[in-house]
């Protein structure tokens, strides 16, 4: 018999720290080191000689060991979640989560260190960067909308898909 009083909370957290971790490493791993738009640092120290590249690359280090943590995190946060009687087993919400983190990490992200900070921008080395950090927001806001849109549909699933009874629960 499932709980009375069922909780999406710790899905939605678990899910939200994975999305941000996960979307970092997409920004890391896409933009940083396979396409190379850009470094951490490289508005404010171009990559131009061995030693501001070494910079740069040790604080893309830093970047991806705060992404892994953020990821781990999560990842014992779902872990926790999952072995939880009042917490609903909800694609929708843990889905939604994940897409309303990325879209976060790259709204924060974006704000601060592209135009606040201006660490660096999404094409560091394109005539014009506005246009790209633009899209980088914008991506954030639609994944953040499509996120929140999955999570508000997830609540249909507390009612609809109790978490599984277990004998060690």
């Amino acid at each position: 018999m499932a709980p009375a009083n069922l909780t999406r909370t710790p899905l939605v957290a678990a899910g939200l720290l994975l999305g941000a971790g996960l979307g970092g490493f997409v920004d890391g791993i896409v933009l940083h080191q396979i396409l190379q738009w850009h470094n951490m640092l490289s508005a404010q120290l171009p990559p131009d000689t061995l030693v501001r590249a070494k910079v740069n690359m040790y604080w893309d280090g830093v970047f991806h060991a705060a992404v892994w943590v953020l990821t781990t995190v999560g990842l014992a946060l779902l872990w926790n979640a999952t072995g939880r009687a009042d917490v609903p087993r909800s694609g929708r919400s843990l889905g939604g989560a994940l897409l309303l983190g990325w879209g976060l990490f790259n709204v924060v992200e974006g704000i601060i260190d592209h135009e606040i900070l201006g660490l660096h921008h999404v094409r560091e080395y394109a005539a014009d960067k506005l246009p790209w950090d633009l899209g980088f927001l914008a991506l954030g806001v639609l994944l953040v909308l499509a996120g929140g849109a999955l999570v508000r549909a997830g609540r249909a699933d507390t009612a609809a898909f109790p978490a599984a009874a277990s004998p060690n629960r």
